[in-house]
């Protein structure tokens, strides 16, 4: 779902990607700019409990997360480079996003069973791209799955949001219960589609 809204927030940034890039703005610089946005109000925001602002915030960053891409096609610089920056920097977001909800629900939100949920989907949200990266470097695919980041980091926003505008706390516990389940699973669907590959031969 958020994938596709990307596509269509992709096709509305050409006009800025093309008025950054006559600026002199290199798309490296907007990722970078755009990471240090949903890292510093997630570290921020989620440890002092503004889970709305920080949610709105953060989404804000995460719809123009295609807009270095868009620049990156828009100048021909499309490459290797641009999308490994790109994931990389990816897990610093993520990271931080995971890591502000930790900090709040094990102090002053109160609620140690969301703290470790939090804590699971930090460690699965980073074997799941490793899981990928891995069997990638092995000559070999690992992608797919039913909790991809995109959807992961809609899920847990939405959540923020809403407990942050009032709902109660367990809305988070479930949504964070249903992403560790979910990031698990992908984990084990990636491991079995390597498994599949080995043993059809599918190795450099």
């Amino acid at each position: 779902m958020l994938s596709r809204l990307r596509g269509a927030m992709a096709r509305l940034w050409t006009p800025l990607a093309d008025a950054l890039l006559r600026a002199g703005v290199s798309p490296d610089a907007v990722t970078v700019v755009g990471t240090l946005g949903v890292v510093v109000t997630a570290l921020w925001a989620f440890p002092t409990g503004h889970l709305a602002v920080g949610a709105l915030v953060i989404a804000v960053f995460s719809l123009t997360d295609s807009l270095d891409g868009v620049m990156a096609r828009r100048a021909g610089r499309s490459g290797p480079w641009g999308a490994f920056l790109d994931s990389t920097l990816d897990r610093f977001g993520d990271a931080a996003v995971f890591s502000g909800l930790v900090v709040w629900f094990a102090g002053g939100g109160d609620d140690r069973t969301t703290a470790l949920l939090a804590l699971v989907c930090l460690v699965l949200g980073s074997v799941v791209p490793y899981a990928r990266a891995r069997a990638e470097g092995l000559g070999m695919t690992a992608s797919g799955g039913i909790a991809e980041r995109a959807d992961r980091l809609f899920a847990v926003l939405l959540a923020a949001l809403v407990v942050g505008l009032g709902a109660p706390t367990v809305v988070m516990t479930v949504v964070l219960a249903l992403l560790a389940v979910a990031s698990a699973v992908t984990v084990v669907q990636r491991v079995a589609a390597v498994r599949r590959q080995v043993r059809a031969g599918v190795t450099p």
